[in-house]
């Protein structure tokens, strides 16, 4: 048995981890929430779920648990505005946290981050921290640092793709509360051709991949060099934004014929007409256009089953 200390247990990605662990584990939970009422999931089904009602911004009041007990970190929480706040949280006090966990008890430390910050290759993209949101700037800051933290052989960052999940029993991520602003102008949509691809992940599959990583706390995705620490994407396949629209119309019993490319100067054309407002960060994806990774993972990299990997799954589960 394990003693495992969650943040942003309450989010949708916190609620698959949290749930996954209660109903297939007997490890020991510490979850670390602002608001017990936010949680969904039933923490009373077993023995050994502990509600630590808290924040991030006194985590070193939790400092002699994180010393003496906790054998694997899952790291989660996340700030997503406000400069000041997103930097407090995702830079400082997670290092912060990140510090105050022993090397002689704790066997591992998963660290949430974001594939965004990643160009094709798995390295840093430079963009991501001069045009990056908040949340996306104040991610790349804290992996820049990662590799000089005196535990950092004991940590491994994940990087979810665009990530769904959510039902009446989860919050919903920020995707898939928006899914039916796509679903719904479909009809218009599947008449153009868009260049770019991306990958997708359900916050379910997410849960098993973390699932494998705490129960096989020697895996490491490749040989580390000097420095470095272990890293991981989260994703299915890349998928081109053209075989999404024409799966998501063949979802809804509609056809595509004929498609008319959107170029970039059309896209900007259309961005004047409707006055659509775009910052620096939302530019920048409009011309990189495809969000690729290198070797991402799912449950069945390991030789579990996948709960969604494809569109039309991704449909059915979402109940549009």
């Amino acid at each position: 048995m394990k003693r495992i200390f969650i943040t942003g247990a309450s989010g949708c990605i916190g609620h698959y981890i949290s749930e996954a662990l209660i109903q297939n584990t007997n490890h020991e939970l510490y979850l670390l929430v602002r608001n017990p009422d936010k949680l969904q999931f039933d923490y009373q089904a077993r023995p050994g779920i502990h509600i630590l009602q808290g924040d991030m911004y006194r985590i070193e009041d939790y400092s002699d648990l994180l010393l003496k007990e906790i054998n694997v970190a899952i790291l989660a929480a996340t700030a997503w505005g406000g400069e000041s706040e997103t930097y407090d949280i995702n830079v400082v006090k997670t290092l912060e946290l990140i510090n105050l966990l022993n090397p002689k008890v704790c066997e591992r430390i998963i660290y949430f981050s974001t594939a965004s910050i990643l160009d094709q290759n798995n390295q840093l993209l430079l963009q991501a921290n001069q045009f990056g949101h908040d949340y996306i700037r104040t991610k790349y800051q804290c992996f820049a640092q990662l590799a000089q933290q005196a535990i950092a052989d004991k940590i491994i960052v994940v990087f979810p793709t665009l990530v769904f999940g959510g039902d009446r029993d989860k919050p919903y991520s920020h995707l898939s509360a928006g899914i039916t602003d796509v679903t719904k102008w479909i009809g218009l949509i599947r008449w153009f051709s868009v260049d770019g691809s991306f990958h997708f992940i359900h916050a379910q599959d997410i849960a098993g991949v973390i699932s494998y990583l705490v129960e096989h706390p020697e895996f490491s995705p490749s040989q580390k060099e000097d420095a470095e620490v272990d890293c991981l994407v989260i994703g299915n396949p890349a998928i081109t934004v053209d075989r999404v629209i024409a799966d998501i119309a063949k979802y809804f019993g509609k056809r595509t014929y004929i498609r008319f490319p959107l170029y970039i100067w059309l896209a900007n054309i259309f961005i004047q007409i409707f006055q659509i407002q775009m910052d620096s960060w939302s530019r920048f994806s409009l011309d990189y256009r495809h969000f690729t990774y290198t070797n991402p993972v799912t449950p069945a990299s390991f030789g579990m089953t996948n709960y969604c990997s494809t569109v039309e799954e991704l449909m059915d589960v979402s109940g549009v």
